[in-house]
C-alpha cells in the first residue's frame, strides 16, 4: 500500500513530541488531513511523505511542541464579568477611590443609565477591613457600582447598586452563597458567591450577543498568540454551547479547540438537570460538551473554603452543598449519564470529600475521561496519595500564587496558618506521588498568556523578579513538567489521547517557538516569541 502524501511538512525544527522517552532532536513533521503522518529526520520524512503539492514550512532554528491547552479558563463568563476598569494595579483604599472616581466621571459623560464596573480587585486593598458599600459610595456618588475581587467569588456593590437590584437584607440560598448583613440585618454590600451577586449583575447593563461573540473571539485569538491551541471552559451552560456553535459556524470559524463544562448547582431542578443531560453529546469540529462542573466549596479568602479544621477566624467548616449527600448523588447521576465531572475544590476537606464521592462511582464515566478536581489550593498529604491511587486529575492554576504575600499576611495564608499554607498549590508533590497534573490559568483571574503560566510553574515567584520570594521552593516544577501540564497533561485531563503529543495519528495542533521553551531561562519565558500555531494543521503566523 503506498504511503499517503503530506499536505504540509514542517521542516527542520527541534521537535519536542511529548511522547514518553522521546528526546528533542532536529526533525520534520508531516501532516495530512489535520493529523500527523510522521515525525522524524528531515530526509526520511521528505522521502516518505513529500509529494508535488506538499507545502514545506521552513522551521529551521525554531522549536515545535504540541499546541498548549489551558485546562481551566472562563472566556465566555469573562465577557460578562470583566466589565469596566481593571483594578489589578490598585494596592490600597486611596488608590481604589481614585480609580472609581475616574471611572464614575467617564460613566457620567457617556450618558444616563451607566454603571461603574470593576474587576481584579485584591482583598489586600481593604487592609483587613470588612468589605462594605460605605468604602466606595463617596467615590462613585449616585452612579451604581459593582466590583469583583480577583477570584470572582466575592463582589462589592454600592448602596445604589443594592437598591436597584432590590437587595434589602439577607436571603436564603440553596448553596453557600451569602448576602452579608450587619447586626441590624442591613446588607453591607459584600456578596459572597454567584447566587448572591447575580441579581446585581442582572440589574446592570448587559453586553449584547454581538459584543459577547466579538469579545470571545478576541480572547481565543489571544490564546493562540501565546501558543495555546485549546482549553477547557469551566463555567458553561447551554448558552455557552450556543455561543461556541455560533462562533464555529461564522465565517472565520472557531480559532481554538474548546471543551466546555456545564455548571450544576444545588439550585438546579430535576427538569433543568434533565435538560443538561440531554446535551451531553453536543459538539462541532473544534468544540464539544460532555463535562459537568460541580462545586464543593467557595474560596478560603472569605472563609468559604471547606477545611478539615477551622481557619483562623473559625470559618471553613461547611461545604458548598447544604447536604453533602446531594453532592454525592449529583456525582453519581451525571457519571451514570456518561459525563466526565470536574469539581471546584479549594480547601483540603473539599478535595477529600470530592475524592470520596468520585471513588464511590469508580472515578470515571463509562468510556470517558477520569474525573478531575479543579484548584486544590491546599492538600492534606493523605489526599495527595489518594489522588494518585485513584487516577483523578489534579487541575491546578499556579499563577494564583501571585496573590500571596511573603510574610503570610494575605487573607488566604492568614486564615490557613503556616502549616496549611505551606501545602499551597503543591503540584510537585502530586507528581512525586504519581498523580496526574493539568495546568491552566483560570482566566480572567490570572493572565491568559500560557507563557506566564509556564514561568510561574517553574519559578513559584513573579517572572522577572529574580530576587523575589519563592513560595514553597520544593514544589517548583521542572520546565518539562510544566510543559507537560500545559500539553499532554491537559489533553489527558479532558480525555483526548490524540492531543498534546506529536506522533503519527495525533491531531496536528502545534506551537512553533523562536527558541526551546525547555532551554531558556524561566524568567524569559513570558517574552519568548511564539512564531506560529497550527490547529488541525492550519497555520497561523504570529507577529510579535
Amino acid at each position: 500500500m503506498p504511503q499517503p502524501t503530506a499536505d504540509i511538512i514542517v521542516e527542520g525544527a527541534r521537535v519536542r513530541t511529548l511522547a514518553p522517552g522521546d528526546p528533542a532532536a532536529r526533525g520534520s513533521i508531516a501532516i495530512a488531513g489535520g493529523r500527523v503522518l510522521g515525525v522524524g529526520e528531515p530526509a526520511e520524512i521528505a522521502e516518505a511523505f513529500r509529494g508535488p503539492r506538499t507545502r514545506v514550512d521552513d522551521a529551521r532554528g525554531s522549536t515545535v511542541t504540541p499546541g498548549l491547552i489551558d485546562a481551566h479558563l472562563h472566556p465566555i463568563q469573562g465577557v460578562e464579568l470583566c466589565q469596566g476598569v481593571d483594578l489589578g494595579g490598585v494596592s490600597d483604599l486611596r488608590g481604589l477611590a481614585e480609580a472609581l472616581r475616574g471611572e464614575a466621571a467617564r460613566v457620567r459623560r457617556a450618558g444616563p443609565g451607566g454603571w461603574v464596573r470593576g474587576w481584579n480587585l485584591d482583598y489586600a486593598v481593604f487592609g483587613g477591613r470588612r468589605l462594605a458599600s460605605g468604602l466606595i459610595d463617596e467615590a462613585v456618588g449616585e452612579v451604581p457600582a459593582l466590583l469583583f475581587c480577583f477570584d470572582f467569588h466575592t463582589a462589592l456593590a454600592s448602596s445604589e447598586a443594592l437598591r436597584l437590584a432590590g437587595i434589602t437584607g439577607a436571603r436564603d440560598f440553596d448553596d453557600a452563597s451569602e448576602i452579608v448583613v450587619d447586626a441590624s440585618g442591613r446588607p453591607t454590600g459584600e456578596l459572597r458567591e454567584e447566587s448572591s451577586y447575580q441579581p446585581v449583575v442582572a440589574a446592570a447593563p448587559q453586553p449584547t450577543r454581538a459584543e459577547t461573540l466579538a469579545s470571545a473571539r478576541a480572547t481565543f485569538a489571544r490564546m493562540r498568540r501565546s501558543g495555546l491551541t485549546g482549553g477547557t471552559i469551566m463555567d458553561g451552560n447551554s448558552g455557552t454551547l450556543d455561543l461556541l456553535e455560533a462562533l464555529a459556524d461564522s465565517g472565520d470559524g472557531l480559532p481554538v479547540r474548546i471543551v466546555s463544562a456545564m455548571d450544576v448547582r444545588p439550585t438546579h431542578t430535576a427538569e433543568e438537570r434533565a435538560a443538561i443531560r440531554a446535551q451531553r453529546d453536543r459538539r462541532g469540529r473544534r468544540w464539544r460538551g460532555g463535562v459537568i462542573k460541580l462545586y464543593a466549596d467557595g474560596v478560603i479568602d472569605t472563609g468559604a473554603g471547606w477545611l478539615y479544621e477551622a481557619d483562623a477566624d473559625g470559618d471553613g467548616l461547611t461545604g458548598f452543598w447544604p447536604d453533602q449527600a446531594d453532592f454525592a448523588a449529583a456525582v453519581r447521576e451525571f457519571t451514570e449519564a456518561g459525563f466526565q465531572i470536574a469539581t471546584h475544590a479549594i480547601g483540603d476537606r473539599a478535595v477529600g470529600e470530592t475524592i470520596t464521592a468520585y471513588a464511590s462511582v469508580g472515578c470515571r464515566a463509562l468510556g470517558r475521561a477520569v474525573h478531575r478536581i479543579e484548584h486544590l489550593e491546599t492538600l492534606d498529604p493523605r489526599d495527595v496519595a489518594r489522588l494518585a491511587a485513584t487516577g483523578i486529575t489534579a487541575s491546578m492554576q499556579l499563577p494564583h500564587l501571585q496573590w500571596r504575600i511573603p510574610d503570610g499576611s494575605d487573607e488566604w495564608a492568614r486564615r490557613l496558618g503556616p502549616q496549611r499554607a505551606a501545602r499551597g498549590w503543591n503540584a510537585a508533590s502530586v507528581l512525586r506521588a504519581g498523580g496526574a497534573l493539568a495546568l491552566g490559568s483560570d482566566w480572567p483571574i490570572a493572565d491568559l498568556d500560557a507563557r506566564v503560566g509556564l514561568a510561574w510553574s517553574v519559578l513559584r515567584r513573579r517572572p522577572g523578579d529574580r530576587g523575589g520570594f519563592v513560595y514553597e521552593p520544593e514544589e517548583r516544577l521542572t520546565a518539562a513538567q510544566a510543559l507537560h501540564g500545559y500539553t499532554r497533561g491537559a489533553a489527558l485531563a479532558q480525555g483526548d489521547d490524540d492531543l498534546g503529543v506529536i506522533r503519527p495519528g495525533a491531531i496536528a495542533d502545534l506551537a512553533v517557538w523562536a527558541d526551546d521553551p525547555l532551554g531558556v531561562d524561566a524568567d524569559d519565558l513570558p517574552d519568548l516569541p511564539v512564531l506560529a500555531t497550527y490547529v488541525d494543521g492550519q497555520r497561523e503566523d504570529h507577529a510579535d
